[in-house]
């Protein structure tokens, strides 16, 4: 029969020999690391006759009373009650309380059993049962915990092995696929970026290698590290804490679990943990929030991310700015600003590339195609499913994409942005709307890109993240997307001809007349995809003609906004002042989303190199080239509009004339004038559709409780921003002569 192996030690060796002596480098002793990281500046001293004899008789023991230090300012009467082993080391103690929120206790120790711990000044350490090796900060309270602990083998919840330890003891992060194919190591810091470099180019071997060797090199594997309890946080009610470094400022409240965690708090961002979260095997940022039963194990969650209300994050990484709630999230990797709010939905072996909001009884999780779980889904910015929606490992969507209430049994490769997927069960098929918001919600698109803006909190912007919806990676996915219905629209027309000996290029080139004359044949054609869904039923796309007008509209938009931002405020007096400035070599090049930054293609590439070949050293390094290359994106951005604006419009912009200048500006302000009307009207359809007026008793009523339209503050500013567009638009015709 097995049993616990209980040993039996003399009571005056407890606190003592925290480290094993062969992991202690000659010359040092069990407290060197523990006198490293303690960095009070407070002066301790031994206790005199007096205050030994005060503390007795307050009820305190210890083995030794040599091996309790303490400040000048130590007040012997505000500890009672305490059994001390070990080296104790006790800053000033005075005769206050200390107040936060409701709470409101004495300063001083009580109660309590401390082994080998270091305080800083006007602690509050109240019915703590077993607290060990820790170091704790100046006017920290800690009051009723059961358990606060650190082993010296701790790791703080990053994934390195300490000396002496086996490597089946290092703890992985399964992210994007449940297999372990893509595992990365957590580590405190770990930026979107990284793990999404980590979990891709799995072939490149030595690029993994050193992403292992960047996280060994960051921390150290030497034994005997305490854990710490940064100034001013406050830890109450809770059960067990172990291994745990916390920040300052961290406020833990009825938390029944934490385990082998780094929880970032300071300036930065104040981390609170609340009722009955238990928390294992992670890393947390600053400003994140964290309440209500809440379970989480092997997790990153990034700056100002929030996990409430029951959900469960496991082997997954929540990028900054981003809340779940009442779910479940496994193997997932999700980039910044993502929402997930209801209960009842699931996401599993997910790369979520923010932008996103996950709707209520969502299921994205049947990753077991075959015999194992293998199954991955590939979500672009802007990821929006509805409500009870059910998607299939392996698929794949492109950026702003939106998926209607309903079960999609089969796999799905959506290269087509901006588009509405939808079940049509009458006829058995799958519909697809491009460019549907723009076309019937504009309001949305537009509110939702300057929210995520707005609501980033980050300190550290290491990272320059992009919200807008119109970026080199959706006007790319954009180009593709024209290509794509140019071939299913002349496809359809040869069929309708019956025409059946048609290749790729002949489609390709009648659906571009058809589409490029704005045909309205096309609005007849059953336009359909055969490379869309794996099923044997129709993807059918509506609405092809008028998205097709839509896009080419966005991409020039897009690219005269770029030429805009080239002028800047320095206008130039000609035609051929404005040409100069323009760069003589213009190519549109593919970009990659690196957690939130975007990225050229190239310049990921030559980052990849630069980590094999030794350039790149370390994390830190790779931060630092993430933020040069931020430093180069509106430039780049600029260059990829231009790059856009000269292969839509077919022009040589170096050898523009007044009248083509004149029609990409006029179009400009046309596309942007419809754009700030269909925000006005998508929103308007609120107020006059009877189903939705017809919960209120009145108009008025209605008004009171949603807003009156006319007061919409969104769509005030976007008035503004169109009335400001066309006046730099006048101004710069003004200058040209045009």
């Amino acid at each position: 029969m097995a049993q616990n192996n209980i040993t039996k030690t003399p009571l005056d060796a407890l606190g003592y020999g925290f480290i094993k002596d062969h992991h202690i480098p000659k010359g040092k002793d069990e407290y060197y690391l523990r006198n490293m990281q303690m960095r009070n500046g407070i002066h301790y001293r031994t206790l005199t006759a007096y205050e030994i004899e005060q503390l007795v008789r307050n009820g305190n023991t210890t083995d030794n009373w040599n091996h309790i230090l303490v400040s000048d300012a130590f007040n012997p009467d505000l500890v009672k009650n305490c059994k001390f082993h070990g080296l104790v080391r006790i800053g000033k103690l005075e005769p206050y309380y200390l107040g936060f929120s409701d709470l409101k206790t004495p300063v001083g120790l009580y109660n309590s059993t401390i082994i080998s711990c270091d305080f800083g000044d006007n602690v509050v350490i109240n019915n703590v049962n077993y607290l060990s090796h820790y170091i704790i900060g100046s006017e920290a309270i800690i009051t009723n915990v059961n358990e606060l602990v650190t082993t010296n083998h701790s790791k703080f919840g990053n994934g390195i092995v300490k000396d002496g330890e086996s490597e089946e003891v290092r703890i992985w992060l399964e992210i994007c696929n449940e297999n372990t194919g893509r595992k990365v190591l957590p580590f405190d810091g770990m930026l979107p970026g990284d793990a999404f470099l980590w979990s891709r180019y799995r072939d490149d071997k030595a690029l993994q290698q050193k992403f292992i060797e960047f996280t060994e090199k960051k921390f150290n594997n030497k034994r005997g590290y305490y854990g710490k309890v940064g100034d001013r946080t406050v830890i109450k009610n809770c059960n067990i804490i172990k291994d745990v470094w916390v920040g300052s400022d961290a406020y833990f409240k009825g938390a029944n679990k934490l385990k082998n965690l780094t929880v970032n708090s300071g300036p930065e961002g104040r981390t609170q943990i609340g009722e009955g979260c238990e928390m294992v095997n992670g890393n947390i940022g600053y400003g994140c929030r964290i309440f209500y039963g809440v379970k989480a194990v092997r997790f990153i969650m990034a700056d100002h991310s929030q996990l409430k209300y029951g959900a469960r994050l496991i082997n997954s990484y929540l990028g900054q700015n981003a809340t779940i709630s009442c779910c479940e999230v496994l193997n997932s990797l999700i980039f910044p600003a993502h929402e997930q709010h209801h209960n009842n939905s699931f996401l599993c072996a997910a790369l979520v590339m923010g932008q996103s909001n996950i709707a209520a009884g969502a299921t994205i999780g049947s990753n077991h195609n075959s015999r194992s779980a293998d199954g991955e889904i590939i979500m672009g910015r802007g990821f929006w499913p509805g409500l009870c929606v059910s998607l299939k490992h392996n698929s794949i969507f492109a950026s702003f994409t939106m998926i209607s209430k309903g079960d999609y049994p089969a796999e799905l490769n959506v290269p087509i942005p901006f588009c509405l997927i939808s079940n049509d069960s009458k006829n058995d098929s799958l519909t697809i709307m491009p460019a549907y918001w723009f076309l019937y919600n504009m309001y949305a698109l537009a509110r939702n890109a300057g929210k995520y803006g707005q609501r980033d909190k980050r300190h550290d912007k290491t990272q320059k993240l992009e919200y807008d919806y119109l970026a080199p990676d959706s006007i790319n996915e954009i180009f593709t997307a024209l290509e794509k219905l140019e071939l299913y629209t002349g496809k359809a027309y040869l069929r309708s001809e019956k025409k059946s000996d048609h290749d790729t290029a002949e489609a390709m080139a009648v659906g571009k007349l058809l589409l490029k004359s704005n045909n309205k044949l096309v609005d007849t054609l059953e336009i359909t995809a055969s490379d869309i869904e794996n099923s044997k039923r129709k993807t059918v796309l509506v609405k092809v003609r008028q998205a097709y007008k839509v896009f080419e509209d966005v991409l020039l938009f897009y690219g005269v906004k770029s030429l805009l931002g080239l002028i800047g405020k320095n206008l130039p007096d000609s035609i051929e002042a404005l040409t100069k400035r323009i760069p003589r070599k213009l190519s549109r090049t593919p970009w990659v989303n690196l957690g939130g930054q975007l990225m050229p293609a190239a310049d990921l590439a030559e980052l990849r190199k630069k980590i094999t070949t030794g350039k790149i050293k370390g994390w830190d390094d790779l931060h630092a080239q993430y933020a040069a290359k931020g430093e180069l994106y509106e430039e780049q951005k600029c260059l990829h509009g231009l790059a856009t604006l000269s292969e839509i419009t077919e022009l040589s912009l170096h050898q523009l004339d007044k009248h083509q200048i004149n029609y990409l500006l006029n179009s400009a302000v046309s596309t942007m004038e419809w754009m700030t009307k269909g925000i006005h009207d998508s929103r308007a359809k609120d107020y006059s559709n009877p189903f939705r007026k017809m919960v209120y008793e009145s108009f008025a009523e209605m008004n009171e409780v949603v807003g009156k339209l006319e007061d919409n503050s969104f769509i005030k500013e976007q008035i503004g921003e169109l009335k400001s567009f066309k006046k730099e638009i006048s101004s710069l015709k003004k200058h040209l002569g045009v």
